[in-house]
C-alpha cells in the first residue's frame, strides 16, 4: 500500500483508535480526497455507540462515494468499483434510521442497498452484506412496493 494516509487508517481501524481516525479526518476534511473522507467516515461510524452519531458518519460517507471516482478508487486498489461501496453504505444509513425509529428514510435507504446488491461479489463479503440487508428487510417490515417508488439511483 503505497498511500500513507490509507495505510494510517489501516492501522487505526486495526487498533480500533477512534482519536487517531478522528484525527486523521482533521487533516483531510470535508474537502479532502473523496476515497480516505469516505473510508474514515465509515470506519468511524462503525465506532460510534450512538445511532445518531453514526447516522452523521454514514452520510458524510454517502457523500464523500459520491464525489469518489472509479480511478481513484483503483489508483489504491485495482479491484475496486465505486458502485460496490453503495449497498454497504445505504444499508448502515437503514440501520441507523430503523434504530432511531424513523422507519421511512430507514427502509428508502434499504431500498437503495437492495438495488445495488448485483455489484457485489460472490465472497464472504458479498454474502455478509446480503445477509444483513436481509435480516434488515425482515426487521422493517420492507416491502418493495412501498419502498421501490422511493428508491432514487446515485450512480
Amino acid at each position: 500500500m503505497t498511500d500513507p494516509t490509507m495505510l494510517a487508517i489501516t492501522e487505526a481501524v486495526q487498533a480500533q483508535d477512534r482519536e487517531r481516525l478522528l484525527a486523521l479526518w482533521s487533516t483531510t476534511g470535508p474537502g479532502g480526497d473523496p476515497l480516505h473522507r469516505c473510508t474514515l467516515a465509515h470506519y468511524l461510524a462503525d465506532l460510534c455507540e450512538h445511532p445518531a452519531e453514526a447516522l452523521t458518519w454514514d452520510v458524510r460517507a454517502l457523500d464523500a462515494a459520491d464525489t469518489l471516482t472509479d480511478e481513484r478508487a483503483q489508483a489504491h486498489h485495482a479491484g475496486l468499483r465505486v458502485s460496490g461501496f453503495y449497498p454497504s453504505l445505504h444499508l448502515n444509513l437503514a440501520d441507523n434510521y430503523h434504530k432511531l425509529g424513523a422507519l421511512d428514510a430507514a427502509r428508502r435507504h434499504l431500498a437503495e442497498a437492495r438495488a445495488r446488491l448485483d455489484v457485489l461479489p460472490d465472497d464472504a463479503y458479498g454474502a455478509t452484506i446480503r445477509g444483513a440487508v436481509e435480516r434488515l428487510t425482515r426487521d422493517v417490515g420492507f416491502s418493495d412496493a412501498a419502498a421501490g417508488s422511493q428508491a432514487v439511483r446515485r450512480d
